[in-house]
């Protein structure tokens, strides 16, 4: 419940000479994820920046089961592992759209952060946004 998903192509820059996507794709691909999460909650990041909301990333976790290749179409999917009201957790899987094959999956934690780098709550306008669609899990 509450998964979000996001088409992306394997460009020919994200690969290397054997055409197999560069590993580091993957987070920027997690990010694509979650920028497009939100949106589809009904704001952007950068709205929350503008409102003076940062979230730092504290760590991420990925498993690698399969690869991507030059031109292939992948589904992001993404949804909320856990929210709290300084740090929320996602969760990814992406797939290729041809086969639905699982080929990576894992999770990134954030802490919400003031402009000046210090800890703040995520403003309730966000938090709420963020459960919708989740079943308003909150760990």
């Amino acid at each position: 419940m509450g998964w979000e998903e996001t088409e992306v192509r394997v460009r020919y820059a994200d690969t290397d000479q054997m055409s197999v996507a560069h590993h580091a794709n993957y987070l920027v691909w997690f990010e694509v994820g979650r920028t497009e999460f939100c949106r589809a909650r009904g704001f952007t990041y950068k709205q929350m920046e503008d409102a003076g909301i940062i979230l730092m990333v504290l760590d991420v976790d990925v498993h690698f089961r399969g690869k991507a290749k030059y031109d292939d179409l992948l589904i992001i999917r993404t949804r909320i592992d856990s929210i709290k009201s300084r740090t929320i957790s996602f969760e990814y899987q992406i797939l290729k759209k041809e086969s639905k094959k699982l080929i990576v999956y894992g999770k990134s934690r954030h802490i919400s952060l003031n402009k000046k780098g210090e800890p703040r709550k995520i403003p309730e306008r966000f938090l709420s946004l963020l459960k919708q669609g989740n079943g308003g899990k909150s760990v």
